[in-house]
C-alpha cells in the first residue's frame, strides 16, 4: 500500500475501496481527490525558472503543496504550468 504526506490532496480528499484485480485478488483502490474549491488568493505573474515548489512555499507556506497551485489552474499535472506566464494562487489554510 502506498504511504502519503499527512498534507496529500489523496489523505484528506480521497478515500480507499476495496477492488478486485485482473488476477481476482481482492485489492484496495483508491478514489481521486476530490479537492473542494480553494478560494482564490490572486494571481502571479511568473518569472524565469520560477516552479510551482517555489510559489507554494512563499504564498502557502508548504513547498509540498505545489498541488494546490495545479489544481486551482486545472492542471492535471503540474508541469503542465511550466510555460504559463501567470498562475492562480490559491487562499491560505491552516493545517
Amino acid at each position: 500500500m502506498a504511504v502519503f504526506d499527512p498534507k496529500s490532496r489523496y489523505v484528506r480528499y480521497a478515500t480507499t475501496e476495496p477492488a478486485t484485480d485482473r488476477k481476482g485478488r481482492s485489492v484496495a483502490a483508491l478514489t481521486p481527490a476530490e479537492v473542494p474549491d480553494q478560494g482564490e488568493l490572486g494571481q502571479h505573474r511568473k518569472k524565469a525558472h520560477q516552479r510551482l515548489d517555489h510559489l507554494a512555499h512563499y504564498y502557502l507556506e508548504d513547498a509540498a503543496a505545489f498541488w494546490r497551485i495545479a489544481e486551482a489552474n486545472g492542471a492535471l499535472l503540474p508541469d503542465s504550468l511550466a510555460e504559463a506566464e501567470r498562475v492562480i494562487i490559491p487562499q491560505r489554510r491552516g493545517g
